[in-house]
């Protein structure tokens, strides 16, 4: 190879490399902030091939999408002094790439930071409220003053926080198991003294229900000795009257209803002597006033 080859060969390789150091790429939801020996040249918010002054500018590239960032699951004590694990979630994006790479640089240093800035204003959130808020609509109100704070902190850094949110928030095995514990001694506690109350009624209820049963019963029988009474008064005034009006039958009447007690009282078979008074009437008959004797009554 000739030397001019050789020459036009190197200065061919030199317009490459410099074409390369002079040119860069930004890409659909990328932003390029140029520096020029340290300063900053400008920001290049449109993607397409970008030019640079070479071996003088750096190009430093950052995503201008929306980031997000998921730091592990944490323990944080609640203003009850109740522990819970808490995992948070935070959506972030560049949008001002010049301060960015003043404060932060590289897109490792801002997680790292964010991460460490939102378990503190975290932990100090949650640490001002009780379990029962945070199992609440209030909820809402603490993380959106999480993420207030956490913008506000970050907005200087060319960060714009959009959202802070948690995925989760549960109670640890040993904290959950001590409160189903304790509720399920709660309850057992309210168990008893409602079957206690309840056997305190029904003991009542059976002593009104006693009494009431005793006042019936003395109201019934109290009403039914007054019937029975008159009852008996009235069939002595008929008697009476009726004996007024014939002594005899009234008699003979008297005697069938003695024979009907005695005879259906009696074994099968019944002794009597024939003179005996109890077979007076059942031998001579009825005697009414005016009626002629009987032959039985004429031969006495």
């Amino acid at each position: 190879m000739s030397r001019v080859a050789q020459i036009l060969l190197a200065l061919g390789a030199l317009a490459v490399f410099l074409l390369q150091a002079s040119l860069f790429v930004v890409s659909e939801g990328e932003r390029a902030l140029v520096v020029r020996l340290g300063a900053p040249v400008g920001v290049v918010d449109a993607p397409g091939l970008k030019l640079k002054a070479p071996f003088l500018d750096t190009a430093f590239i950052y995503d201008a999408r929306l980031l997000l960032l998921e730091p592990p699951i944490e323990q944080v004590i609640l203003g009850d002094q109740k522990r819970i694990e808490v995992k948070s979630y935070t959506r972030f994006r560049i949008v001002d790439p010049l301060k960015f790479n003043q404060s932060l640089r590289t897109l490792e240093q801002a997680r790292a930071q964010l991460g460490q800035v939102v378990s503190s204003v975290l932990r100090r959130e949650f640490g001002q409220i009780n379990l029962h808020v945070l199992l609440s609509q209030d909820r809402g109100k603490v993380i959106d003053k999480v993420q207030r704070e956490v913008s506000e902190k970050f907005r200087p850094n060319g960060i714009e926080v959009t959202e802070v949110r948690l995925h989760r928030a549960d109670l640890p095995p040993e904290t959950s198991q001590a409160i189903y514990d304790r509720m399920k001694s709660e309850r057992q506690r309210e168990a008893k003294e409602l079957r206690a109350q309840g056997f305190e009624w029904a003991q009542q209820i059976q002593a009104r229900a006693d009494r009431d049963r005793t006042v019936i019963l003395s109201e019934a029988q109290r009403g039914a000795r007054i019937a029975h009474g008159e009852a008996d008064a009235a069939a002595n005034k008929v008697l009476g009257e009726a004996a007024a009006k014939d002594a005899g039958f009234y008699a003979f009447y008297r005697s069938l209803q003695t024979y009907r007690q005695s005879l259906a009282e009696s074994a099968p078979t019944l002794l009597l002597s024939p003179d005996a008074e109890f077979l007076k009437t059942f031998k001579q008959g009825p005697t009414t006033a005016g009626a002629p004797p009987s032959p039985a009554q004429a031969g006495r």
